[in-house]
């Protein structure tokens, strides 16, 4: 699913995300804290085989390619399979082995059903997900599955050089 390619004007602002728990940061971190920048979310579960050999890396090559006061990018563990498996404590091992240093939140998981609250707020279609949020908070694009590194990059080369565009 690709949402995207509109002017920022008509695009929606961004769902807040919904976290259980935040790993790799000292405290929660919020999309209006990161008004200015560009946002990358990652949405992924540890045993996704796309996530692992492709959604993960992309998202440590655009923190290593990339200004941290430009483009934020952050994890989101969105857990709606094996859920019996992939614990807070499985997914820390998993951090830790990887080397992720990005924040990565803990999708709130739902009372109603096996969805967790920001995977649902994104609806988003399974993992890998890429979410672009541009610098005033609004959801500019949304790409389920692998999504080639060269278009993510541009993508997010199009959002930095938008002119005009300020913080709310």
């Amino acid at each position: 699913m690709t949402r995207g390619r509109e002017p920022a004007v008509s695009a929606p602002l961004a769902p807040p995300i919904s976290a259980a728990l935040w790993l790799n940061t000292p405290e929660p971190v919020t999309l209006a804290q990161l008004r200015g920048r560009v946002v990358v979310l990652h949405a992924f579960q540890m045993l996704c085989p796309g996530c692992v050999t492709h959604g993960l890396p992309q998202a440590v090559e655009i923190q290593r390619a990339f200004d941290p006061d430009a483009v934020a990018v952050l994890g989101l563990h969105s857990v709606f399979e094996h859920h019996k498996a992939m614990t807070p404590a499985a997914l820390r091992a998993f951090v830790h082995e990887y080397r992720l240093t990005f924040p990565i939140a803990i999708d709130q998981p739902s009372a109603d059903g096996p969805v967790p609250y920001t995977m649902q707020a994104y609806r988003m279609q399974g993992t890998p997900t890429l979410v672009l949020i541009d610098r005033c908070g609004r959801l500019r694009a949304q790409h389920f599955g692998v999504t080639a590194d060269v278009a993510v990059g541009a993508e997010i080369g199009r959002l930095l050089a938008e002119p005009g565009i300020t913080a709310p």
